[in-house]
C-alpha cells in the first residue's frame, strides 16, 4: 500500500510549504481508515525536513521518485522513505532510507541488535541498517517487479541527529557484514549522502520506478525458493515414516490441483509427525512456486525452526522469517493473498478479541486469506477457552467461504522412540479417554520414572543435558508468574516453589521466552505449556502441580480451580469443573508428550503421585 508517491520536486515543495505532515495524516485517514499518534507526526515532522535537505542539495533531478511511510504488502511493516531513479548507465534504481531520531546507542553481544533510548526507556532493537537491509531483501525475496525484473534496490540509514562516537557502538565489528551492505549516515554524513543518492538515482525519471514496485505480487522468487530449499534438502529429520508419507502426498495432491477454495485438516494426536509432514509440504508446495506461509502460533516453535534451518548462514534467520508467520497476521489480509497456508498446531487458533485480535477469529481469516488452507490439528491440545481451532470450527468456516474439505488423520505415534502405545496410557491413566494401553507399553522403547522429589527430577534433567541430550523441565500452571513490573522481565524470580524440598526455580524468561528452549544457559528455568507447547526434547521433566489431584474417594482426576494460576486461562471456568479439568489434564498430557527419548514427573499431590506409582507397577 503506497501513502505517498510523488516527484522529488513535489516532496521539497509539500515540505517547504509545511504541508506534508497533513498529506500524510490525510493518506492514513483515507487508506487505512484512522489518524496516526502525535509522537508519530512529530517524528515526521522532524525527520523529513532532515531528508528534504539532502533531496534538494543532492542535486538529483525533479523527476526522481519519492515514496514515504510504503507499506510492505503482506506486513505490517512500512519504509520510511524510498528514493527512485536511473544512474550513469540507464539502470533502474531505488534507495531504501531508514530514518532515525537517535542521538546515542550501545553495542549488544545479540545478533544485529542494539541498544538505545526509546519511548521513555532503553529498548533493544535492530541496527538501523539491519531494518533497512532486511525491507530490501523482502523486496527482493518476495516482490516480483524486484525479484524478476531489473529494478536494483540499495539501502542506508540516515541517524541525522546523532554525532559519531569514537570508537562509535553502531560500527563495531559485529555489525560490519550489515553496515558494509548498508551504510550508515550520521548527522554529520550529509554530504555523503547526497552523493551515494546521487550516484544511484542522478538520472531521475523515478515515478515508473514506483509504480513498477507498487505492481509487484507478493511471491517466493525463484531465488529463495532454491535458497529454502537448499536448506531443508538433505536435513535428515524430516525423512517421512509410513502413514507420513501418505498424509504428505494426499496434501499435495489436493493442493496443487485445487481449482477452488480448498481446506485441508490433518488430525493427529502428539507424536504423529503433524510438524515434519507439516514442514515437508511446506517446502514441495514452496517449490511448485506457490505463495504459500507457514504459521506457527507458538513463538518459540518458529523461533526453534528458523534457527534450525538457518543454522551457519549469516543473515538467513530474517529471510525465514518472510515465510514463517505468526498466526495473527492474516486479520487484514484480502481475499484470496495467498496460494496456500499451512497452520501447524491449529488448535492454538485464537477467537476475535484474545490478545485483543481484531480479525473475525484466525480459523476464518486464514480460509478467508488462502485458495488452499492446510489445517495440523490435535482437538485435546485445547488449553484455553480463546484457543478456537477445532475441526468442527475449521469445518463450519469453510462452509461459509464455499471451500472444499478435505480430512486427513495421523493415528501411528513417532515421537517417542517408537513407544507407540506411551500417549495412549498417559490418556488412559489422565482419564482423557479410555485407550487399548490401559496396562502399559514396550518400557525398553521409551523411559518414564516418577521421581520422590523435584530435586531429583531436577537431577534427572541435568544429567541428561550433561549427557549431551537436549533436556528441560516442564510445570503446570500452578504456581504464580512473576511480571516484569515485579521485578521479573528475565527470569530473575524463582516462582515455581517447592518449600518441603527447598525446591525454588524460575519460570522460563518472558523477555527471552523464545530462545529458551535452544539456549543452554536457561536450562534451569522451568518451561509453561505455552512456550513449549510444539517444540519437542529428548527428555523432560515435568512437574505436575496442585491443580491437578486424585480423589481417592470418588477415583477421580480432577482440577483445582484455586491451584491453577493461568488468569487468562481459567475465565470463566470458575463454575465449570469437568470444563476445567479437561483443559488442566491437556495441558499435562502435552507437557508428557515433549519427550522424544524419556519422561520423569513429579507430583505435588501425594494422592496422584500414588495413582500414577500403582498404575506405573501394573505395566506388563
Amino acid at each position: 500500500m503506497i501513502l505517498y508517491k510523488n516527484t522529488a520536486s513535489a516532496f521539497c515543495n509539500a515540505v517547504d510549504d509545511n504541508h506534508i505532515v497533513d498529506d500524510l495524516e490525510n493518506a492514513f485517514l483515507t487508506q487505512v481508515g484512522h489518524g496516526v499518534s502525535p509522537n508519530e507526526k512529530n517524528s515526521w515532522n522532524n525527520s523529513l525536513q532532515f531528508m528534504e535537505r539532502v533531496i534538494r542539495k543532492s542535486a538529483i533531478p525533479a523527476d526522481s521518485g519519492i515514496l514515504l511511510e510504503y507499506n510492505i504488502p503482506a506486513t505490517s511493516k512500512r519504509i520510511d522513505v524510498v528514493v527512485s531513479g536511473h544512474d550513469e548507465k540507464e539502470r533502474k534504481n531505488f534507495v531504501i532510507i531508514e530514518l532515525k531520531q537517535w542521538s546515542e546507542a550501545e553495542a549488544t553481544d545479540m545478533d544485529f541488535l542494539v541498544r538505545t533510548y526509546v519511548g521513555g526507556g532503553k529498548r533493544v532493537l535492530p541496527h538501523p541498517a539491519y531494518q533497512a537491509y532486511s525491507y530490501k531483501q523482502f523486496l527482493r525475496d518476495m516482490n516480483t517487479a524486484v525479484a524478476d525484473s531489473t529494478l536494483n534496490p540499495y539501502s542506508c540509514a540516515y541517524l541525522h541527529n546523532y554525532h559519531k562516537q569514537t570508537p562509535e557502538p553502531l560500527l563495531e565489528e559485529q555489525y560490519a557484514p550489515i553496515y558494509e551492505d548498508t551504510p550508515l549516515f550520521f548527522a554529520s554524513d550529509t554530504k555523503k549522502l547526497e552523493k551515494y543518492l546521487a550516484e544511484r538515482v542522478g538520472k531521475g525519471q523515478g515515478m515508473e520506478i514506483l509504480d513498477d514496485i507498487d505492481s509487484g505480487k507478493v511471491r517466493p522468487s525463484k531465488k529463495f525458493i532454491e535458497y529454502v530449499a537448499d536448506m531443508l534438502d538433505g536435513n535428515p529429520v524430516y525423512t517421512l515414516l509410513d502413514e507420513q508419507q501418505v498424509a504428505y502426498a494426499t496434501i499435495l495432491s489436493y493442493a496443487i490441483k485445487a481449482a477452488k477454495r480448498t481446506t485441508i485438516i490433518v488430525n493427529g494426536g502428539p507424536g504423529t509427525g503433524k510438524s515434519v509432514v507439516a514442514m515437508n509440504a511446506f517446502v514441495a508446495l514452496l517449490k511448485k512456486g506457490k505463495n504459500i506461509r507457514f504459521v506457527a502460533p507458538n513463538a518459540a516453535f518458529r523461533l526453534a525452526m528458523v534457527d534450525t534451518l538457518g543454522k551457519g548462514r549469516r543473515n538467513s534467520k530474517k529471510r525465514l522469517n518472510e515465510l514463517f508467520m505468526g498466526s495473527s497476521a492474516f486479520a487484514a489480509a484480502a481475499p484470496l493473498s495467498y496460494d496456500a497456508i499451512l497452520v501447524d498446531e491449529a488448535h492454538r487458533l485464537k477467537a476475535k478479541g484474545a490478545y485483543m485480535y481484531k480479525g473475525e477469529g484466525q480459523v476464518e481469516d486464514i480460509i478467508r486469506s488462502s485458495m488452499v488452507n492446510i489445517f495440523f490439528i490435535d482437538d485435546h491440545q485445547r488449553i484455553r477457552l480463546e484457543d478456537e481451532g477445532s475441526v468442527a470450527l475449521i469445518k463450519a468456516m469453510a462452509q461459509k467461504y464455499g471451500s472444499e474439505v478435505h480430512e486427513v488423520k495421523l493415528e501411528a505415534q513417532f515421537r517417542c522412540a517408537g513407544a507407540e502405545g506411551f500417549l495412549n496410557w498417559v490418556e488412559h491413566t489422565l482419564q482423557i479417554r479410555d485407550t487399548a494401553n490401559f496396562d502399559g507399553w514396550d518400557k525398553e522403547t521409551f523411559e518414564f520414572q516418577i521421581m520422590d522429589s523435584p530435586l531429583a527430577l531436577e537431577k534427572y534433567i541435568q544429567e541428561k543435558n550433561q549427557q549431551h541430550w537436549k533436556a528441560r523441565m516442564l510445570a503446570g500452571y500452578a504456581w504464580h508468574w512473576s511480571t516484569a513490573k515485579e521485578g521479573n522481565p528475565d527470569a530473575e524470580i524463582p516462582d515455581v516453589c517447592i518449600p518441603e524440598f527447598n525446591f525454588a526455580r524460575p519460570w522460563n524468561s518472558r523477555k527471552n521466552s523464545t530462545n529458551w528452549a535452544i539456549d543452554p544457559n536457561m536450562q534451569n528455568q522451568v518451561g509453561c505449556v505455552h512456550t513449549s507447547q510444539g517444540l519437542e526434547f529428548d527428555y523432560v521433566g515435568v512437574i505436575i502441580g496442585k491443580d491437578l489431584i486424585y480423589n481417592p474417594e470418588t477415583y477421580a482426576i480432577e482440577a483445582v480451580y484455586k491451584n491453577y494460576c493461568d488468569a487468562t486461562g481459567k475465565k470463566g471456568l470458575k463454575n465449570k469443573p469437568e470444563e476445567l479439568t479437561k483443559l488442566i489434564k491437556n495441558i499435562y498430557r502435552i507437557l508428557l508428550s515433549r519427550g522424544m527419548r524419556g519422561c520423569a514427573v513429579y507430583c505435588c499431590d501425594k494422592n496422584l503421585q500414588e495413582y500414577l506409582k500403582s498404575r506405573l507397577k501394573n505395566i506388563t
